[in-house]
């Protein structure tokens, strides 16, 4: 399936076939400080387009706060709801 682009800005990857065992979802993972749905990824998609966007945060102190998310990859597979069916109780990355 050709590149996929995410709706409103939102992580592709949640909904991707490849989630658990994908490499870019797995570096998006260790930028944010989350668990890993995996510790060793064996996937490695072609053409992952990561959007990194620098926010101010809400707090008395100026200070800035990175988002990263995949919106775009050539590998990605359509499986709505796949990264809930892995973390069911997990807060939905946004």
């Amino acid at each position: 399936m050709g590149a996929l682009l995410g709706r409103g800005g939102m992580c592709i990857c949640v909904d991707c076939h490849w989630v658990e065992r994908c490499q870019a979802y797995h570096a998006v993972e260790r930028q944010h400080g989350v668990a890993h749905l995996t510790m060793r990824p064996d996937f490695s998609p072609r053409q992952p387009r990561i959007h990194v966007q620098v926010l101010d945060l809400d707090d008395a102190v100026a200070s800035v706060g990175v988002e990263w998310d995949v919106r775009a990859c050539s590998d990605f597979r359509p499986d709505p709801g796949r990264w809930r069916r892995w973390c069911p109780d997990g807060p939905l990355p946004t």
